[in-house]
């Protein structure tokens, strides 16, 4: 049985341990509760009245109950009570723990480096165990303590070498087998947080970690993305991938939040249908608080609704029949609930996601996140915790070079003929073993641009790196200047160099990753025609376009534009025509592009047939090649 089989064997027979017929044809739906609100299940009127307020809006399969945060420790009676409420009504029950001494305090963890946390750490953990055969730790099982304990215990190593041999020693003598000496058959997962870049700082190994559990769960919340995270929508589709990459068969699902909504519900609609278009099994709501306490304002109605949008704000407020009654929506809850009715309609059909294979050795930094801004850009991201093989492209950012295989890999990939694409920021990181390949060089030197020629004009001013490269030994198919049409000057932003049979590429990309929102559509369709190939479709179109591709004919498209837009949407010519998975409807081939619009490429460019789509704002349509 070979080691996919044997992931995909371990994950259905986890999936059944833990999960009973979902109330959604596709996937699961679970809420989690914080221990203040568990704490506050002692009264049952106070239990009875705000649960009903969540059942009635939204489906529920599981809940987990927290049994400690913030140093709260819920009492036995008031957990098994909570408990036994739930389960006579036919929901699951798993439990949960936050290891935060003051979560208000700067995310306070608890120092794992001093003797009296760890034993209390023991206790919560054998406390949990008691009650539930699984159980949570949310996302705060990590270290930020910097007191005099660790410092001396860290001596010469780095923080990051440090926290990372902590963390794993306490997760397995402090948690896991503690729990499981108190109850054998309970599972211990762990939720990771959407930031991952920047685990390994904090303590969490990405390499080891997510063996060492006995699952683990996915952060998808991305919220807004002007935060102090800065995170964008598409992390929460690519994240899922990465930790599907990292175990398979071990990843459960995906956390959503409402942070965020204060753009609007569609902010929050969108965190959660992007999380199953990664094919999560389940959706994990935070939390209890937030679904009875998030009420739904005028101020969440957003200026394009009214105009068929995949989130409907009126169809979302009209009222619905729950066992022989009438409910109004009154919370963020209704508003999970009419999102996942209207995606578990096509979820189904969709195929096993696949993408641009990109590479992110373990527990690596440099150019922090970027595969996010790619996917915002229509580029289908699909990270790999190990160097990909066997593919017509594969994509390096500057965290390859922590690779130290790294040349002889690229090497393999260009002589069986494949195409290499990395980033300005990795041929700076390394410009030695790039230059084994071709001489290009990327070095402190900056450009400020806005014109790109054939490939249209920015309306603001984008800083850029300088690539230089070898007049003929390298090829530069994209440009940019300032003016560069009737200028002096041009910048490379997208080169090519030939190596045995494959080709080297270079993405330059502007010091504010954000700035690839602002390139004109003409240089985001060469990146495009250079990474997708092999893929079978690609788009034509401006950013803020999402592309999610399967691996059975069908995708999807999204936009997180305020306004409608309208793509063209790329084929070989085996397809002729797309069906829209949730009307039915289809839309037909366009006359064939002859000849194909491209950059310049060694070799023939296969013909596509093109079609014309239309989304709506922040909106997504899924079809079916045929």
């Amino acid at each position: 049985m070979n080691k996919l089989s044997v992931g995909l064997l371990s994950f259905l027979l986890l999936c059944s341990s833990l999960a009973g017929q979902s109330k959604y044809g596709n996937f699961k739906v679970s809420v989690y509760t914080r221990a203040y609100e568990v704490e506050k299940m002692k009264d049952l009127e106070w239990l009875d009245s705000t649960w009903n307020i969540i059942a009635s809006q939204v489906k529920v399969d599981k809940i987990y109950l927290e049994t400690h945060r913030d140093l709260l420790i819920v009492p036995e009676s008031t957990i098994i009570q909570a408990k036994k409420y739930f389960e006579d009504r036919g929901i699951e029950v798993g439990g949960g723990i936050t290891y935060t001494v003051n979560e208000s305090n700067n995310f306070e963890t608890f120092c794992y480096s001093n003797p009296e946390h760890r034993i209390k750490v023991r206790e919560i953990a054998e406390h949990t165990a008691k009650f539930f055969d699984d159980f949570i730790l949310d996302d705060f099982f990590f270290t930020n303590c910097k007191c005099d304990l660790c410092i001396k215990a860290k001596g010469k190593m780095s923080w990051t070498e440090y926290r990372t041999k902590l963390l794993a020693e306490a997760g397995e003598s402090l948690v896991i087998k503690p729990a499981k000496k108190i109850n054998p058959n309970v599972k211990v997962i762990i939720k990771y947080p959407n930031w991952y870049d920047h685990f390994q700082g904090l303590g969490f190994d990405l390499e080891h970690g997510p063996q060492l559990f006995d699952g683990m769960w996915t952060g998808t919340e991305t919220r807004d993305p002007s935060g102090n995270q800065h995170l964008q929508a598409y992390l929460g589709y690519n994240i899922v991938r990465y930790f599907d990459n990292l175990r398979p068969g071990y990843n459960l699902g995906g956390w959503v939040d409402s942070g965020g909504s204060n753009m609007g519900m569609d902010r929050y609609a969108e965190q959660l249908w992007i999380t199953l278009f990664a094919k999560a099994p389940e959706v994990t709501l935070f939390a209890y608080n937030q679904l009875i306490g998030v009420r739904l304002r005028d101020t969440h109605k957003t200026a394009w609704q009214g105009m068929g949008t995949s989130f409907d704000w009126e169809e979302m407020m009209e009222p619905v029949v729950v066992d022989g009654k009438t409910v109004q929506a009154t919370t963020l809850a209704r508003a999970a609930g009419i999102t996942f009715e209207k995606v578990d309609k096509f979820m189904g059909e969709l195929g096993n996601p696949v993408g641009i294979q990109s590479y992110k050795p373990y527990n690596s930094i440099g150019e922090d996140f970027l595969p996010n801004y790619l996917g915002m850009i229509a580029l289908p991201m699909d990270m790999r915790p190990e160097f990909p093989v066997g593919q017509r492209v594969v994509l390096l950012t500057e965290q390859a070079k922590y690779d130290k295989e790294l040349l002889k890999k690229i090497q393999a990939q260009l002589q069986g003929g494949g195409d290499v694409v990395i980033t300005t920021g990795l041929l700076k990181a390394v410009p030695d073993i790039i230059a084994q390949i071709a001489e290009l060089r990327c070095t402190d030197l900056k450009a400020l641009v806005n014109d790109f020629g054939r490939y249209g004009v920015s309306d603001k001013d984008i800083i850029i790196p300088q690539v230089q490269y070898l007049t003929n030994d390298a090829w530069e198919l994209a440009s940019a200047g300032r003016p560069l049409t009737g200028g002096v000057s041009g910048y490379p932003m997208l080169t090519r160099a030939a190596y045995s049979k494959g080709n080297l590429y270079v993405l330059t990309i502007p010091d504010n990753m954000g700035d690839m929102y602002d390139l004109p559509e003409g240089i985001l369709n060469a990146w495009r025609q250079v990474l997708c190939k092999g893929m079978g479709v690609r788009i034509e179109g401006p950013s803020n376009i999402s592309l999610y591709l399967y691996d059975n004919g069908t995708f999807i498209v999204e936009s997180f534009l305020d306004e409608p837009v309208t793509i063209n949407v790329l084929t070989d010519q085996s397809t002729v025509k797309l069906r829209d998975l949730v009307d039915g409807s289809v839309i037909n081939v366009n006359k064939p592009l002859d000849p194909p619009v491209s950059v310049m490429f060694r070799g023939a460019v296969a013909p596509t047939n093109t079609y014309k789509v239309t989304i709506m704002p922040h909106s997504y349509r899924a079809f079916r090649m045929e």
